[in-house]
């Protein structure tokens, strides 16, 4: 080996070693873990709990910092901005796949500017019906809603959310004439299913598990694409008459594009071995949230894949741009 390659060797090792050392020195400081949610929400309490055990098992404290915004976007901006060396985290998920088709440009791509690490969670929606409805399924009501087009209405929370757009995907996918009726609160949306303003409602199972288990509403059926573990009894939408339908919220957790490799895998081991612990799973599936990881790849997938699916329902919807 002549001088010369001798040279280039160290020098190519020396541009090698600072990734590498922040790899086997990673974390050494707390990390900050940016929540684009209120406190107190299914994603605020998702991110604290798997925080949590990340803290515990990377021996630094996993700092929540929650900044709540109109399309998600502050926190967003935030951690796209950092320093890519896994110290800021973003939880993210299936809000920020409906923000790219909600809005008409957004300061980041939230498929190329971010290193996705996992899924954390998946949360399914209920079709929720009073707790005295004439439908004994969700087959009934369908029939109901082609026997009398326009006649039937069904509540959801505000325009373009997860559940607004589940009704919409619903509504195409049957071919159903039926009118979306947003309320700006769950609570809101129950009462008036109770008081018989709307035939049905679809909201997060984790939102409505009480008053489901107490005979307040009745489901009629689970908008994911196998039953709920929190209502084993129910059928899935697709099980009642509509095949291949599927909608479900997300979580995941991302960090700054560049972030090195080394040190994505290891937050993704770290993350894989948290909600596979059976303490961590029965304290997101008490909010109604199923605790299931996915490589970092996996998770670019399913974001790219997420946007394209409800672009072509907000497209259909009809449903302004902000």
């Amino acid at each position: 080996m002549n001088i010369r390659h001798r040279l280039a060797c160290a020098a190519a090792l020396a541009a090698l070693m600072p990734a590498t050392g922040w790899a086997q020195d990673f974390p050494s400081r707390p990390i900050r873990y940016l929540v684009p949610y209120g406190p107190g929400s299914i994603g605020d309490i998702t991110a604290r709990t798997v925080g949590q055990r990340l803290s515990e098992s990377m021996a630094q404290p996993i700092i929540v910092d929650n900044r709540p915004s109109a399309g998600l976007i502050v926190a967003s901006v935030a951690v796209a901005k950092a320093e890519p060396d896994g110290y800021t985290l973003l939880h993210t998920g299936n809000g920020a796949a409906l923000t790219v088709s909600m809005f008409n440009s957004l300061p980041y791509d939230i498929v190329k500017d971010f290193a996705h690490v996992s899924t954390l969670g998946f949360f399914d929606m209920a079709v929720l019906a009073s707790s005295d409805t004439r439908f004994a399924s969700l087959a009934d009501a369908l029939a109901q809603a082609r026997a009398h087009p326009g006649k039937l209405d069904i509540g959801t929370l505000n325009i373009g959310s997860t559940q607004y757009l589940a009704v919409e995907l619903f509504k195409t996918m049957t071919g159903i004439r039926a009118q979306t009726v947003p309320y700006k609160t769950s609570p809101a949306g129950l009462a008036a299913l109770r008081g018989g303003e709307v035939q049905l409602m679809f909201e997060s199972v984790g939102a409505v598990i009480g008053q489901v288990r107490s005979g307040a509403v009745k489901a009629l059926a689970v908008t994911s694409g196998k039953r709920s573990p929190l209502l084993p009894g129910v059928p899935t939408v697709a099980e009642s008459g509509v095949p291949g339908y599927h909608a479900a919220s997300w979580a995941s957790l991302a960090a700054p594009a560049r972030t090195p490799p080394a040190i994505i895998e290891r937050l993704n081991r770290e993350v894989t071995t948290a909600l596979a612990s059976t303490e961590v799973a029965r304290r997101l599936l008490d909010v109604g949230v199923e605790a299931r990881a996915s490589t970092p790849r996996q998770a670019t997938e399913l974001m790219a894949s997420e946007i394209e699916k409800w672009r072509v329902v907000i497209e259909r919807a009809g449903i302004q741009k902000q």
